[in-house]
């Protein structure tokens, strides 16, 4: 199973990935968290954000996914990932590819901007949403208004959804 957060910047992947990692850990699951702004660390920031440097950074971010995956890792994958072929390249080579899309407003992301990636990067760099389109998924396995609910609300949603698919197999 992979597990692949998707959405806006501030939308929350990371923190609702955090937080399943730490209900996997406790059912004795081993998981690991990609966060596409650690690959781009791991590598020196050597990519910058047009769309074939976001393009090589999801493959990176794939290939990362798939050896943890082959060695019964459970990947939690969270990045933005805007573009919808890859989106369908990753459910092409994943056989248990799971994508919670978790829609937030873009004005509402740039008004909290926990992180300070709309302040501090508008007409400095591209941003998704902003400048590049942010692809609606058309497929995604779950999609939570993180606009609308609290944290943990979206959590539980989560989690109830990862144990049905659990259930499944």
């Amino acid at each position: 199973m992979i597990i692949w957060f998707i959405g806006i910047s501030g939308s929350g992947k990371t923190t609702l990935g955090n937080k399943v990692k730490e209900y996997l850990d406790s059912k004795m699951i081993k998981s690991y968290i990609i966060d596409g702004d650690l690959v781009r660390e791991f590598y020196n920031n050597d990519l910058g954000y047009s769309k074939e440097d976001r393009i090589a950074n999801i493959k990176r971010i794939m290939l990362s996914a798939y050896v943890l995956e082959q060695n019964d890792i459970l990947p939690i994958v969270c990045n933005i990932s805007p573009f919808e072929e890859l989106r369908d390249f990753a459910r092409e080579k994943f056989d248990d590819y799971h994508e919670i899309y978790l829609r937030k407003n873009i004005e509402v992301a740039k008004k909290s901007d926990v992180k300070n990636v709309y302040k501090d990067n508008i007409n400095v760099t591209s941003l998704v949403g902003v400048d590049m389109k942010f692809e609606e998924p058309k497929q995604s396995n779950l999609i939570i208004d993180v606009d609308n609910e609290e944290i943990e609300e979206s959590f539980q949603k989560i989690i109830k959804y990862l144990e049905s698919k659990n259930n499944e197999h």
